[in-house]
C-alpha cells in the first residue's frame, strides 16, 4: 500500500532525535524557488528562513542552475581536495576583483572545509599559532558553531552543554548594548588586560559577530565595533568577524563590517557564499598571518568545485553593482517601518532589532510568544524561525532578491500573527 505523500511517520522512526527545524515545520517539502517553497502536497510557503542564511539569492536561480547544470554535463571536476582547478581559479579571480580589490582588502583566501563551524576553527587556530597565546575573547549571546573549538566561542548554554567536556580558553565580554549603556562598554576589558593582577593572559584573538543572529538579532553600533577594532589594535589581539550568517550582503554591504569602517584581522563566510545553497566556507586573512604549512590544516571536502561554480556566478551578477545592497537597505527600512505600528500598539511588549535585511521582533517579557507567532505564521504559510537565549525572537532571514508581492505578503502574514498572539495574550 503506498503511503500518503504527506506522511512523516519514517522520519520520527528513523531520523535522530536531535532534528529541529523539521518540529516547527511538520511538512514534506519537495521544490522550491525564488522566496518560495513548495510541498510534495502543492502547498506554497512564503520563505523567509532562507536555510538560516544560505539563501540569500533565494532558491534554484535560473543563472545559477544553468551554469551548474553545464558543469556537470561537461563532466566538470565535482571533488578535487585543494587541487588547483579551473572553477577554483575563477572563483578566486572574480572574488579578488569583486569583493576584496574594490574594498582595499588584501585578504589571503583558506577553504578551511565545507561549513562555517570549519571557517571558524582554522580562524582560532591560525589566530593561536601566529601570536603563540592560547585565549579567545568572545561576547554574550554568541554563536559561532557546534564543533569543540567554536562551542567554546559560542554563549548558548543549551548548546554548549552538549560537548560533555569542558569548554576552556574562552573569556566571554559583555556585547553591544549588555549593559544598557549605564556601564562604559569596553572598560572593564581594558582594565583587565592592563592590570597585571587581574588573571587573565593577554588573549590571541577576539572574535565577534557583528549582528548576532542566533543570539537574537543583537546589532552592534558602528562606534562600539570602531573601539573594538582600537582596543584590540592597541594591545596585539587579532580581530576576527565571524560573518557566516551575516556576511554576502545579508545586512546591506557585502561585509557586515563595512559600514563600520573597520578591517579585521581574520573574516570567516560559509553559508550565503556558496551562492545556490552548496556547501562552501572561506576564511579570510592578512597576508603576513599566513604561516600555514603545508597540509597542517586541511579536510576532504575543502574543494567543492560545483559552489565554486554558482559562487562565482553570483558575485558578477549581484556585486558588480550596488543594485542589490541598496534593495537591501530599503527592504530593511521598510521592515521596520511596516512592523513600528505593533511596538506603539502594545508599548513594552515588542523591539524590533537588526540592520538590513536582517530582522527580528522581540518579545520582551514573554518569550513564548516568539513561538506561538512562528506557528501561526506556519499555519498561514510564512517560514519563519526563532532566535536568542531564550527563542523569544522571531527572526527574518528572508532571500534578498525577494519580491515586493513576496515581502509584502510575508509581512501581512506575520504582522496579523504578532498582533493576534499578543491582542489574545493582554486582551
Amino acid at each position: 500500500m503506498t503511503e500518503p505523500t504527506h506522511d512523516i511517520s519514517i522520519f520520527s522512526e528513523r531520523e535522530s532525535e536531535v532534528r529541529s527545524y523539521s518540529r516547527n515545520w511538520p511538512a514534506v517539502f519537495d521544490t522550491s524557488k525564488g522566496a518560495t517553497i513548495t510541498t510534495v502536497d502543492g502547498e506554497e510557503y512564503t520563505d523567509f528562513f532562507g536555510g538560516a542564511g544560505a539563501l540569500n539569492y533565494g532558491h534554484n536561480d535560473d543563472d545559477m542552475k544553468a551554469a551548474l547544470l553545464e558543469y556537470i554535463e561537461r563532466d566538470g571536476i565535482t571533488h578535487s581536495l585543494d587541487k588547483y582547478t579551473v572553477a577554483k581559479r575563477k572563483f578566486l579571480e572574480t572574488f579578488s576583483s569583486t569583493i576584496l580589490e574594490p574594498r582595499g582588502l588584501d585578504y589571503k583566501v583558506m577553504f578551511p572545509g565545507p561549513t562555517g563551524t570549519n571557517a571558524v576553527e582554522s580562524a582560532l587556530k591560525l589566530a593561536r599559532k601566529v601570536t603563540g597565546r592560547e585565549a579567545i575573547i568572545n561576547f554574550t549571546n554568541s554563536f559561532h558553531g557546534m564543533t569543540l573549538g567554536s562551542l567554546s566561542v559560542t554563549g548558548n548554554s543549551m548548546k554548549r552543554a552538549g560537548a560533555g567536556i569542558p569548554l576552556v580558553h574562552a573569556t566571554p565580554m559583555p556585547y553591544d548594548n549588555y549593559f544598557g549603556g549605564v556601564t562604559e562598554d569596553f572598560q572593564w576589558m581594558e582594565r583587565v588586560l592592563l592590570d597585571s593582577g587581574s588573571g587573565m593572559n593577554r588573549p590571541a584573538a577576539v572574535i565577534v559577530e557583528c549582528v548576532q543572529g542566533e543570539g537574537g538579532i543583537n546589532a552592534a553600533r558602528a562606534e562600539w565595533l570602531q573601539a573594538l577594532s582600537e582596543l584590540c589594535e592597541r594591545h596585539e589581539i587579532l580581530l576576527i568577524i565571524d560573518d557566516v550568517q551575516m556576511g554576502c550582503g545579508r545586512t546591506g554591504e557585502f561585509f557586515s563590517f563595512e559600514f563600520a569602517g573597520i578591517k579585521p584581522d581574520i573574516v570567516t563566510l560559509s553559508k550565503s557564499i556558496g551562492g545556490y545553497g552548496l556547501p562552501l566556507a572561506v576564511t579570510l586573512f592578512r597576508k603576513d598571518l599566513d604561516t600555514w604549512t603545508p597540509g597542517e590544516h586541511n579536510g576532504t571536502f575543502r574543494g567543492n568545485n560545483m559552489a565554486f561554480v554558482t559562487a562565482e556566478l553570483a558575485l558578477r551578477k549581484f556585486w558588480s553593482d550596488d543594485k542589490l545592497q541598496n534593495k537591501t537597505l530599503e527592504n530593511g527600512r521598510i521592515l521596520r517601518e511596516r512592523f513600528s505600528p505593533l511596538v506603539y500598539k502594545y508599548e513594552g511588549k515588542l523591539e524590533l532589532r537588526g540592520r538590513g535585511m536582517a530582522f527580528g521582533i522581540a518579545f520582551i517579557d514573554n518569550p513564548e510568544l516568539a513561538d506561538k507567532t512562528m506557528q501561526r505564521c506556519f499555519d498561514n504559510k510564512l517560514l519563519v524561525e526563532t532566535a536568542g537565549p531564550s527563542d523569544e525572537v522571531v527572526k527574518f532571514l528572508a532571500p534578498l532578491t525577494l519580491t515586493d508581492e513576496e515581502r509584502d505578503r510575508g509581512i501581512e502574514i506575520c504582522y496579523e500573527a504578532v498582533d493576534h498572539v499578543l491582542a489574545a495574550e493582554y486582551a
